[in-house]
């Protein structure tokens, strides 16, 4: 029998995660990406797996899925990976009750723990202590450094399925499952995906304005390598993170959380800042971030947003050392109606595979074996 063919637009990690489960499933896989190397919102962020932010389900076991893939990869390379999990912390009454609330909905199904003051210390020695109250530990989640693992998965394509990289190579438009390159090059395929990312308006765009799709734009900063081996311990997260996640309304007093961040942190909640801090390979910490939401973006970074999530960090972790190296923005879609995919075939043999809604690394890999085992 002839092996199938299948055509892959974007070398993000959703494109990858594509390439990768059409691969497995024995098809002969090109990548084609208009960028010479990633550039683009999978490498502008955490570069954290992370399930506990996943409602329980199906997106719950995406996740896991997902994480088990990307151990596998790392695993067969030489990829850094750190299953750290995830440390929540409450300094405030509601924030410890939120916290409570979801180890009694979590822990039947779970690898979660209610810590006091001292043990959130002896996991996480740059957590501040001074007011807190405890916290709650995922051991489901993992970091990787988002920079030089994009940089390295196509690598391992290669090397252990045979697929094929093409940079600097723009999709003019596809037709009849062939895709062109400006008026003199074209490849075809029994199967194409489109997984462009926020580029909405390359290919299909009459397709996407259909649909429920905006961008998010958000800022991002990293440390210099933390001086004398420093170690940050687990990732770590305050209470403004429990307004961003689905998973977290399983907790009945979250309203009342935001409703006094609505009162007392209105611009935290204006700006869509949630604070969070994890640690790579390199001692280097990355934090975060900020949601703004709309098609077209203002391209200039607010310095006034990253103070607000340093001033917020500094009441969470002890970070009087921490010296910010870079600062950068990402712009991702997001559905708005609260779907968390888009899997969409705009013409016969052609598959649109965008809107994960900023989950991508915790998502992706999940999500494409589903759809390559769907079709």
């Amino acid at each position: 029998m002839e092996q199938r063919s299948a055509i892959v637009i974007g070398a993000g990690i959703v494109g990858l995660a594509t390439a990768r489960a059409l691969a497995v499933k024995g098809y002969a896989v090109k990548v084609f990406d208009r960028n010479h190397k990633a550039v683009g919102a999978s490498i502008r962020n955490f570069g954290l797996v992370w399930p506990i932010g996943q409602p329980t389900g199906n997106m719950y076991e995406r996740a896991l899925r997902s994480k088990s893939i990307w151990k596998q990869i790392c695993d067969d390379t030489t990829i850094w990976y750190d299953t750290a999990g995830s440390l929540h912390v409450a300094h405030h009454p509601d924030e410890w009750q939120v916290l409570q609330e979801l180890h009694e909905v979590f822990y039947t199904n779970r690898p979660v723990e209610l810590l006091n003051k001292q043990q959130v210390a002896d996991i996480s020695p740059a957590a501040e202590t001074n007011t807190l109250l405890g916290g709650l530990y995922s051991k489901d989640e993992m970091i990787i450094n988002p920079v030089k693992t994009i940089a390295a998965i196509p690598e391992y394509l290669t090397e252990k399925f045979g697929v094929a990289f093409f940079r600097g190579k723009c999709i003019s438009y596809i037709a009849d499952t062939t895709v062109y390159i400006g008026t003199t090059e074209q490849h075809e395929a029994d199967l194409i995906f489109v997984c462009s990312g926020a580029d909405f308006e390359t290919l299909y765009p009459e397709e996407y304005n259909k649909l429920p799709l905006t961008k998010c734009k958000l800022q991002m900063m990293r440390t210099d390598t933390l001086p004398n081996n420093q170690s940050m311990g687990v990732p770590l997260c305050g209470g403004l993170s429990l307004t961003h996640y689905k998973s977290f309304t399983a907790a009945a007093s979250l309203p009342v959380l935001k409703k006094r961040y609505e009162s007392e942190m209105k611009e935290y909640m204006d700006w869509g800042i949630h604070v969070m801090a994890c640690q790579n390979d390199a001692g280097q910490i990355t934090i975060g971030d900020s949601h703004e939401y709309g098609l077209t973006h203002d391209p200039f970074d607010r310095a006034h947003i990253n103070t607000l999530i340093i001033d917020y960090l500094k009441q969470i972790a002890k970070c009087k050392d921490w010296q910010i190296a870079e600062t950068w923005n990402g712009i991702y879609p997001k559905l708005t109606n609260g779907d968390t995919d888009l899997f969409y075939s705009p013409e016969p043999g052609v598959y649109i595979i965008n809107g994960l809604g900023g989950a991508g690394m915790t998502l992706a890999f999940g999500l494409a074996e589903e759809i390559v085992n769907f079709l």
